[in-house]
């Protein structure tokens, strides 16, 4: 695929993020508690998840492999229910968004620690002048965004 196609995916995956902490709300709310927000959201995710892997007959998974890996790569579910979480919670007292700049900060800024150490298989790239502006470009964008 190209990238510019991967780039356009990305931003609407992105743009999907609101909408899904507003629902993930409304859906704690219904069910008197956000963490049942959240494990609904998570519940029909896995859902889904399994019904791509019928769909397209993928062989099972060598558990075994994953076991032998290390730890950490276990950590993307428990990161998984801690963002499905903090947006439902956080999203509507601060808004779409403010919640969704700040992610976006967030993120930028461990992607740079993680490329300058090629942390988690990412390849080493270091930080530089330029992407720091970069990030504070998401940062200014944050406290804009949060101007009274």
């Amino acid at each position: 695929m190209h990238p510019l196609a991967l780039l356009a995916v990305a931003v609407a995956v992105g743009a999907a993020v609101p909408m899904q902490s507003a629902v993930n709300a409304q859906m704690g709310h219904v069910l008197r508690h956000p963490l049942y927000g959240a494990l609904a959201n998570t519940s029909v995710a896995t859902l889904v998840l399994l019904a791509f892997v019928l769909a397209l007959r993928l062989p099972a998974p060598r558990i075994g492999d994953a076991a032998a890996g290390p730890w950490w790569l276990w950590s993307g579910g428990l990161v998984g229910a801690a963002f499905v979480f903090g947006a439902l919670f956080v999203a509507p007292r601060i808004g779409a968004a403010s919640f969704s700049a700040a992610t976006v900060f967030g993120t930028v800024a461990a992607s740079l620690l993680i490329d300058h150490y090629g942390l988690l298989g990412f390849p080493l790239q270091p930080v530089s002048l330029m992407r720091l502006a970069g990030a504070a470009c998401v940062l200014a964008g944050l406290a804009l965004l949060n101007a009274r």
